[in-house]
């Protein structure tokens, strides 16, 4: 009886390992790491230097950022923006207004800051600082970077709102404020620029924001251009979105080669990076990628009309296609993007040595930025 109870027992257990090898826990890949940057600008009548700076350098600032992983994962990079300062906003709101919430969107974010106007009015940088620290909905993983940048020339401690206060709040929250002033360094010393960095760990920087944004052009930049164009043709827009989503893609190319063919340049190459430039919510093969959609599951009328009349495998195949084509181009950009890096580098080693070296908006965030993900645990992705 007792060796029949012993075999009982290890025939159900054998079972019951077996069962376990067949249905092993998968443990899920953890959530990406955040990068969060709320970028908040003096609109008043004086800085319209400062804006077409962050016109200029906003794919730079985006492209610097892509490169950093945490543990070997790529984050997730969301902007905000606000303007504060400007006699058009309500004083009821100490003349602030948000402009974006937290999104990972690239096109809004271009298209928000290229609609910046400026105008005469009172600076109150603390109760700007306080609406950025309540309206967004920041991370609290304390491996996740989150910054924000205020740039203006006027005192820091205008307003009824302490910056001193919501300077802990931000510390306490794990938030560094990072500070831009354009003017001189002693004068953003006196007007206390530099204490709104240090108070929460963050940095403070001056600029000349009057000064002309200097683009190194390089070998490859037709190129990239050329590829940027051929990688616009993969996208189909779906849904109510598709439309407007593939207009803002086009205007917004626009807007870039406006300021010039290295601005152009460089927003390709944040085109050519899939973890950064997702467009899942109007272009149907970024949809279908990440699962956001099932393509089989829109109606008739929801479709590109590239796809409309189609089975569902000839649908299939047409999105793999151009997935396939997409990635090809945006592979070549990425190549070409690594040796025009080394290029503008060996360019700039050359002109700091003839001391030719000036800070502007772009440099002063890429530089904070860096510093900051670095101590944190972040590492920036070698090509």
């Amino acid at each position: 009886m007792k060796h029949l109870i012993l075999i009982t027992t290890l025939i159900v257990l054998g079972a019951f390992q077996a069962d376990a090898q067949v249905t092993p826990v998968v443990t899920p890949p953890p959530n990406p790491r955040k990068v969060q940057v709320a970028i908040l600008f003096d609109t008043s009548g004086s800085m319209d230097g400062l804006i077409d700076q962050a016109k200029s350098r906003i794919w730079n600032i985006v492209n610097e950022i892509s490169t950093l992983q945490y543990e070997g994962q790529s984050p997730s990079l969301e902007f905000a923006l606000y303007r504060y300062g400007n006699d058009g906003l309500s004083s009821t709101t100490n003349y602030i207004e948000q402009l974006l919430d937290l999104t990972s969107n690239m096109d809004i974010i271009s298209q928000k800051l290229f609609a910046l106007t400026t105008n005469g009015g009172s600076e109150y940088c603390g109760a700007v600082i306080g609406r950025s620290l309540s309206d967004l909905n920041w991370s609290i993983s304390p491996t996740d970077l989150k910054m924000i940048y205020i740039a203006g020339n006027e005192r820091f401690d205008q307003g009824s709102v302490d910056f001193k206060a919501e300077c802990k709040k931000a510390k306490d929250r794990g938030i560094f404020i990072n500070t831009i002033h354009c003017g001189s360094y002693e004068k953003g010393v006196i007007d206390l620029w530099k204490e709104g960095a240090e108070c929460s760990g963050g940095d403070y920087f001056n600029i000349n924001s009057d000064a002309e944004i200097v683009h190194i052009p390089t070998p490859y930049d037709d190129k990239i251009q050329s590829y940027n164009d051929s990688l616009n043709s993969t996208y189909y827009g779906y849904g109510s979105y598709g439309s407007a989503g593939l207009s803002s893609q086009s205007f917004e190319d626009g807007n870039a080669i406006m300021s010039s063919p290295q601005v152009a340049t460089e927003r390709a190459i944040v085109k050519s990076k899939s973890h950064v430039y997702d467009n899942s919510s109007w272009d149907i093969v970024d949809a279908q990628k990440s699962g956001t959609i099932n393509i089989e599951e829109l109606k008739e009328e929801e479709l590109p009309e590239e796809f409309k009349g189609k089975t569902s495998q000839e649908k299939k195949i047409l999105v793999a296609e151009k997935q396939e084509e997409r990635e090809a181009f945006q592979a070549k950009i990425g190549e070409l993007a690594v040796e025009r890096e080394a290029f503008i580098t060996a360019e700039k080693d050359k002109r700091a040595k003839e001391g030719e070296e000036v800070d502007d908006f772009g440099s002063s965030i890429n530089k904070s930025i860096m510093e900051k993900a670095t101590s944190i645990g972040f590492q920036k992705e070698t090509p």
